[in-house]
């Protein structure tokens, strides 16, 4: 019979080698399962009474020969380890739970993917509803939240106080703005620049005793003004808070809970209670007293997370001229426009 292949030779060389280790070895290196790491099972080859030398196996059908590892219980169950080259690395399908993977993030920049999207998709960022909680229970009137970075979103909310004949006209009591994460970014009571007529406390949870440390509302325009600055705004109808706190902003940098064709189908009228989307689609219950607008803030920032891919769809049917896509062709096929001459 034709000598054993060099790898049998090599197996059963690592076999004996193995058999000389000590028995507290042994034991440590039982504790490891094999297939972990694609090594062989590390058992002593059984031999017949009478065989000959281990590792020196005669022509198969003889009795008292040893028999070859191949042969073996174990080995014929366990599936061979794959051809090939072991060192080669493997690409996860999916990033870690702790962060997005390298080769990822490269590919979601390639394609002008947001951070945030890839966080929503594989579920990186907050799970469920521990957005309303992600930065703890609101700072009420901390201002401007300290170390804060206003990403690529923000979620604003306000509450208004009664003015005017009869308290029918809105004016501004207090504002606030959380990032992506629900983390609050902003938060002021705001000092009405005319007589409150009703405060509407049951609702606004605004009264008489916040305007002692609130902020002036020209102090307040300009840090909100500010933070909003090159972010798209999300909130839930807001051009209600930009008419209080007398701002503009990009309708096509705005992202409206309450003008979603989606969540059309939730509202009795016009458009949908910010309360009603919060059960309806979050499953929980908002607004069941005081409002509180960092809550509001958050709820609106969920939403649109869990809808972001058909927010983007609603948004770049809207404005095409934003599609990502559209822009990163029309760079490539950019230049200046003037063609070559051909030399002849």
């Amino acid at each position: 019979m034709a000598e054993l292949s060099s790898n049998w030779k090599q197996l059963q060389a690592k076999i004996k080698a193995e058999s000389t280790k000590t028995a507290a070895k042994r034991s440590a290196d039982d504790s490891v399962d094999p297939r972990e790491n694609g090594d062989a099972p590390r058992k002593k080859p059984k031999h017949t009474k009478g065989s000959g030398t281990p590792g020196k196996p005669g022509k198969p059908g003889k009795p008292g020969k040893p028999t070859p590892p191949a042969a073996t219980k174990d080995s014929k169950t366990k599936p061979k380890p794959p051809m090939g080259n072991t060192q080669s690395s493997k690409i996860d399908p999916i990033p870690p739970k702790h962060g997005v993977a390298p080769s990822l993030a490269v590919w979601a920049a390639d394609n002008d993917i947001s951070p945030e999207s890839i966080a929503e998709a594989y579920g990186l960022g907050l799970k469920g509803n521990s957005l309303l909680a992600a930065d703890g229970p609101a700072r009420v009137n901390e201002g401007l939240a300290p170390g804060v970075k206003v990403g690529k979103y923000v979620a604003i909310d306000c509450e208004m106080v009664g003015v005017g004949e009869g308290g029918h006209e809105d004016a501004l009591a207090r504002v606030s703005l959380v990032d992506f994460h629900g983390r609050q970014v902003y938060d002021s009571y705001v000092r009405p620049r005319e007589r409150v007529v009703d405060w509407r406390t049951h609702v606004s949870g605004v009264g008489p005793k916040h305007m002692a440390k609130a902020r002036s509302f020209e102090e307040v325009q300009a840090q909100v003004a500010e933070l909003l600055k090159g972010a798209i705004l999300v909130g839930h109808d807001v051009k209600h808070d930009l008419r209080a706190l007398e701002l503009d902003h990009p309708p096509r940098m705005i992202r409206d809970t309450a003008k979603f064709s989606g969540f059309r189908k939730y509202g009795h009228g016009p458009k949908p209670a910010l309360r009603v989307l919060a059960r309806e689609i979050l499953g929980i219950e908002i607004q069941t007293g005081q409002h509180s607008s960092i809550e509001d803030a958050r709820v609106s920032m969920l939403l649109f997370r869990k809808h972001k891919p058909a927010f983007d769809v609603e948004h770049a049917a809207r404005y095409p001229d934003d599609d990502p896509k559209k822009k990163k062709k029309a760079s490539k096929g950019g230049g200046n426009g003037k063609k070559k001459k051909k030399k002849h």
